[in-house]
């Protein structure tokens, strides 16, 4: 059994040409190299076009893509390696515009000092920094310490004082911005809740009834 075996030729994936459109198989590779061997342009051509309708159907999602037949006419020349002699309706696609490697994106190296803020934050207070002292001025830095006290009970559940974040906001600003004396931020109740982003928020209900809160305005209804 173990001599039948062996004289098998088996066939392994990996040991075969690696695909650079594994999205359309091993056959479809066959069907491109057969077709290339076709003396005549005009069933060469014929046959390609054949082919690009057995892509379709093999990677329907391709439809989703502005101009998807242009989309498969490229990818058909990137399994043929590029040499394909076909009257095409699309301009045959050069290796070295596809194999560019994209624009590398800047990213800021400087880390965000409080995360819980986030670097928003920073900015809108590297702003302030520059405005002249005014009424609009100081108004504007009660504003923001509100908004900064949302996003920290965000994460920490516990009370925070005003003194907290006046001072999270002078340490942010690396001492630059003064809080002016006298600023008072709005009471919060107790009732409120603030949410992290993603967790889910009854709507519709009283928060701590649930179904229990919607038979209770069902029953006022009545």
């Amino acid at each position: 059994m173990q001599e039948t075996t062996n004289n098998i030729g088996l066939d392994y994936n990996t040991e075969r040409e690696k695909l650079q459109m594994p999205e359309y198989g091993r056959n479809v590779l066959k069907m491109v190299e057969k077709m290339k061997e076709i003396p005549d342009r005009e069933k060469r051509s014929a046959q390609a076009r054949s082919i690009i309708k057995v892509m379709e159907l093999l990677n329907p999602q391709v439809r989703q893509l502005d101009n998807f037949d242009h989309k498969l006419w490229d990818h058909l020349y990137i399994i043929a390696g590029f040499d394909l002699d076909v009257d095409a309706p699309y301009p045959a696609p050069s290796e070295e515009e596809l194999h560019t490697r994209p624009v590398p994106i800047p990213m800021k190296d400087e880390k965000i000092k409080a995360s819980h803020y986030g670097r928003n934050i920073e900015k809108i207070i590297g702003l302030l920094i520059d405005e002249p002292d005014s009424e609009v001025k100081t108004e504007m830095i009660r504003c923001l310490a509100i908004y900064m006290r949302q996003q920290y009970l965000i994460w920490n559940k516990d009370s925070v004082s005003d003194e907290t974040i006046f001072k999270d906001i002078e340490k942010l600003s690396d001492y630059r911005l003064k809080v002016p004396e006298g600023i008072k931020l709005q009471q919060i109740g107790g009732e409120v809740n603030f949410s992290r982003p993603g967790m889910s928020i009854n709507v519709g209900g009283s928060s701590k009834g649930g179904r229990n809160g919607f038979r209770k305005n069902k029953n006022r209804r009545k």
